[in-house]
Parts: C-alpha cells; sequence; structure tokens
C-alpha cells in the first residue's frame, strides 16, 4: 500500500506553515518521464520539504541505518524511500534508481550524500553523474534556501534542467556531469540567497 499521497499531503500541511515555505521554478519539473532532481543538503528535513514542493512524486534513496529504525522502516518503502549502503558501492541501490529512472518516475537525490555542517555545497559523488549519463532522464538542480527556523522563511529553487545532451554524445565521465550539476545548485543558491 503506498503512503505518498497521504503523507504528502499530512507533512505538507505541518512544516509548509512551519517554515512559511516559498517555492520557485516548479514549472522546471517536467509533467511526465523520469526526472533526476539534484539538491543541497542542509537539514534532515530536506527530503520532506523537496517532496511536498515537487509537484510529482518522488522516490528518495535513504541510508540503511533508517530502514532499521522501528515504525520508520515500516514506513518509508510505503513513501517511495529505497535503502541504500553508504561509503560502499551499492549494486542493489543503483540498480533501483535507475529502474525508477528508467520507468519515467521521479528520483531526488542529494548529491553530497551528507548533509553540509555549515551550509556550505560540498562536492558532489559521482553517482549523481553515472545516473544522469546512463538513462535519458531530465536533470533538475534545486536549491534549498534555510535557514530551517521555525515562522522564518525557507526557500525551495527549482532551476532549468541541466542541458545533458552534449554529456552523453560526448560520452563524458560521471564525475564531469556531476561538477555541471553542483555548479547548477551553486548558480541557484548565488542568485536566490
Amino acid at each position: 500500500m503506498n503512503l505518498y499521497p497521504f503523507a504528502r499531503g499530512l507533512v505538507g500541511a505541518i512544516i509548509k506553515p512551519l517554515y512559511r515555505i516559498e517555492v520557485i521554478g516548479k514549472e522546471n519539473i517536467p509533467k511526465e518521464g523520469g526526472v533526476l532532481i539534484c539538491s543541497n543538503h542542509i537539514d534532515n528535513l530536506d527530503p520532506p520539504v523537496v517532496g511536498v514542493t515537487s509537484p510529482r512524486h518522488i522516490h528518495f534513496m535513504a541510508k540503511e541505518e533508517l530502514f532499521n529504525v522501528p515504525v520508520l522502516g515500516a514506513i518509508l518503502p510505503k513513501i517511495n524511500a529505497f535503502p541504500v549502503k553508504r561509503g560502499m558501492s551499492d549494486r542493489e541501490a543503483l540498480r533501483t534508481a535507475l529502474k525508477v529512472l528508467k520507468e519515467g518516475n521521479v528520483l531526488g537525490i542529494f548529491p553530497e550524500g551528507t548533509r553540509s555542517r555549515d551550509g556550505k555545497l560540498g562536492k558532489g559523488l559521482t553517482g549523481v553523474g553515472f545516473f544522469a549519463l546512463r538513462t535519458d532522464c531530465v536533470v533538475v538542480p534545486c536549491a534549498i534556501l534555510g535557514p530551517y527556523k521555525l515562522f522564518g522563511k525557507l526557500r525551495v529553487v527549482y532551476g532549468e534542467p541541466v542541458e545533458m545532451e552534449k554529456f552523453r554524445i560526448e560520452k563524458a565521465s560521471p564525475e564531469e556531469v556531476t561538477n555541471k550539476i553542483m555548479d547548477s545548485i551553486r548558480e541557484l543558491q548565488e542568485k536566490y540567497q
């Protein structure tokens, strides 16, 4: 049983007014087809915030440890989350992510792999470039502009899709593509901060 629509409505009703979330550019997310949303990561609330501000349902990779937490571990698969082992090559997670994209769904990913302690954008992991190159998905950069402060203002900006055709034709490396995606997120941060 998929709880995503219910959870999205409930979580949105709680966090949107608490953080006065402003959404910019959600029209940049195509209405159909595979989409890879790549966001900076500044808080544990980032996945639900991206989930409630995107016009489409999102599948998220979540660290494997979360699936061992009582109750949460049972809920995560029902809200389109799947586990990833951090710090190693997790073939099962890679296969699942590629399947999500190839089936025309949306995959949300935080290329830094972990939260930024100082709010600055870190280096992206090459997995994001791998997903972008191995599928014909649309890559949409996203910037979450905090800080998360109750009744403050949180801004979520979805940028224009990253032009991938050139990278695919030139058989660019996953690292080159990841760097381009990270530059796109950085540009959104600088423009809307």
